[in-house]
């Protein structure tokens, strides 16, 4: 008998360990993905939505102030945009220079159409009429 309850007993401290370590075991053999943040923006205010350009060369944070900032992927910022404190969502629109602005309480979707401007450096160039005219016009004529 009392061989019987040793047994009995081996059984069920070899059950209770496999229901213990099974799960370790298990739960490690689904770490298959690899995370790391590479950076992080410190904000004034907390962010409300966030949406990413196609080409990932901008970041859209819309924040509590009704602001869209922009930022370029190394955090830096780049512009901002007065959309009103109704907005509570941003998207990126069908096209790149597109975003879906969406107002819950409004039940409105505004289009957004954003051109970014190009800053072309022109110092050194040749040029004709005064150097300070406020409109430049430049020509790449060794464009192929």
């Amino acid at each position: 008998m009392l061989i019987k309850n040793i047994k009995v007993i081996e059984k069920l401290v070899f059950c209770l360990l496999a229901i213990l370590i099974v799960p370790i075991f298990v739960a490690n053999s689904f770490a298959g993905v690899e995370w790391d943040i590479q950076k992080t923006i410190k904000m004034d205010q907390p962010p409300v939505d966030v949406a990413v350009s196609a080409d990932g060369k901008r970041i859209f944070v819309l924040s509590e102030t009704g602001e869209i900032l922009i930022y370029a992927p190394d955090g830096k910022l780049q512009d901002k945009i007065g959309v009103g404190s109704h907005i509570d969502q941003i998207e990126i629109g069908p096209q790149e220079d597109m975003l879906l602005l969406k107002s819950r309480s409004n039940q409105t979707l505004e289009i957004l159409v954003i051109d970014f401007i190009q800053k072309i450096n022109t110092s050194n160039s040749p040029f004709k009429g005064p150097a300070d005219a406020p409109v430049v016009i430049a020509v790449f004529s060794d464009f192929q």
